[in-house]
């Protein structure tokens, strides 16, 4: 065994929840541990967020003990070993100690153990392997502190085997070195990807979209996306062609003005150039209703007016929204020859800080007031008196509003 003996500073080890849940589990001849995630963010001086715990105490006998002191406990993957207890209104993910029996992808057959190497042995990658106890005494059975410190995501054992394990490994390798590798991936990890990468073809498009989803807002994206694109990865996943130079030129447009790096805006930088290009997506990643929505948004980006306060600038933030309308400005920016130091740009992407959406003021009764029964005519006519309203900037004076009303209503009764 090799690495660091012991966590420093690691204060989220001892908040009363954790220290609570370790106390519960290390008594009786049973052993528990933090498994990780956690352990490898820590050594990474990143937040750590998430608390994964393993234990030799058999699923039952966790839940026993998670309810006998005022716990709730969860049968949340029992037939796994995995059990969520929830402690001080936190919730804690619970696994008993696993080996292989046979492995044959996700439905692998395991069998509970109490061998702490074994149940390393078998995660996916070195550096989230490592476990600690309740005094901050750190087990590394398979170098992952090594390959922290050296910012290297290396599968444990043999990567063919690990990757046919569960062929979702081949995205978590590339997911996880964008979070946290430096250089290039893994040679022989990379190698191994590529050939068992008929195997993505086998995954439920749900997962693929999660781990895409993680990917593209890590730090560290595009240089690892132009390896996937080179492997002929990325092609696979994404099903067409990938616009990596508009995806690079958003991420900085992201930086530049301010927003949070978000997944469903980058996907569309990163694979939208026609309408046709946002079903294939929502299609081949399952996305939900709200995030094909926003992809189809996307498209006419090249109509884009450079005019941060005009009439047109303000219609498209009305009909688009606050969100999509920064969506659809950023991709057009990053497909334009400016920089991201252009104000212009800028200032149209910064219009919803600096112009609220007003609404519609006209309603159904103004109307019926001017003669119009209710039905398709006055659907007609407060569709038209909409249009009018929006080509005109949006006037919000009430004389002007009326006379778009009382156009809109002659035009319908006009047309019988």
């Amino acid at each position: 065994m090799s690495g660091v003996p012991q966590l420093r500073d690691a204060v989220w080890l001892e908040d009363r929840p954790v220290a609570r849940l370790l106390a519960l589990l290390n008594s009786d001849g049973e052993e528990a541990r933090v498994v990780g995630g956690a352990v490898r963010d820590h050594l990474l001086n990143l937040p750590v967020r998430e608390i994964d715990l393993a234990t030799t105490a058999l699923p039952q006998e966790v839940m026993r003990r998670v309810a006998a002191d005022g716990g709730r406990a969860i049968p949340t993957g029992i037939e796994h070993g995995t059990v969520t207890a929830v402690i001080d209104h936190r919730s804690f993910e619970i696994t008993t100690l696993r080996q292989d029996v046979e492995a044959f992808g996700r439905k692998a057959r395991v069998a509970f153990g109490r061998d702490w190497r074994a149940d390393a042995e078998r995660r996916d990658f070195t550096m989230n392997a490592l476990s600690v106890a309740a005094d901050g005494t750190v087990y590394d059975y398979v170098g992952g502190a090594a390959d922290i410190r050296a910012r290297r995501v290396r599968f444990i054992g043999e990567p063919q085997r690990r990757i046919e394990e569960d062929y979702l490994r081949i995205l978590r390798f590339f997911r996880f070195h964008a979070h946290f590798g430096l250089g290039g991936p893994d040679a022989v990890g990379l190698q191994a990807c590529i050939r068992a990468r008929a195997g993505l073809e086998t995954l439920s498009r749900e997962r693929v979209r999660a781990e895409m989803l993680k990917l593209i807002v890590a730090p560290r994206a595009t240089p690892t996306l132009a390896v996937m694109a080179e492997s002929g990865l990325l092609g696979m996943v994404i099903g067409g062609v990938a616009y990596l130079a508009s995806f690079e030129n958003l991420v900085k447009l992201e930086a530049a003005i301010g927003v949070e790096p978000d997944p469903i805006r980058r996907l569309g930088a990163l694979g939208i150039w026609v309408a046709e290009d946002a079903e294939r997506l929502t299609q081949r990643l399952r996305l939900s209703n709200a995030e094909s929505g926003r992809l189809a948004a996307l498209d006419n980006w090249w109509r884009v007016t450079l005019e941060p306060d005009g009439q047109a600038a303000h219609a498209l933030l009305y009909r688009l929204g606050p969100l999509s309308f920064v969506d659809r400005v950023l991709l057009a920016w990053s497909r334009s020859l400016a920089g991201a130091v252009d104000t212009t740009w800028r200032e149209l992407a910064r219009l919803p800080q600096r112009w609220s959406v007003p609404a519609f003021p006209l309603k159904a009764a103004d109307f019926t007031r001017r003669g119009l029964a209710a039905g398709p005519t006055l659907g007609a006519a407060l569709r038209a008196a909409e249009a009018a309203w929006v080509a005109a900037n949006f006037p919000t004076d009430r004389a002007a509003i009326d006379a778009l009303a009382d156009s809109a209503a002659r035009q319908m009764m006009a047309q019988g």
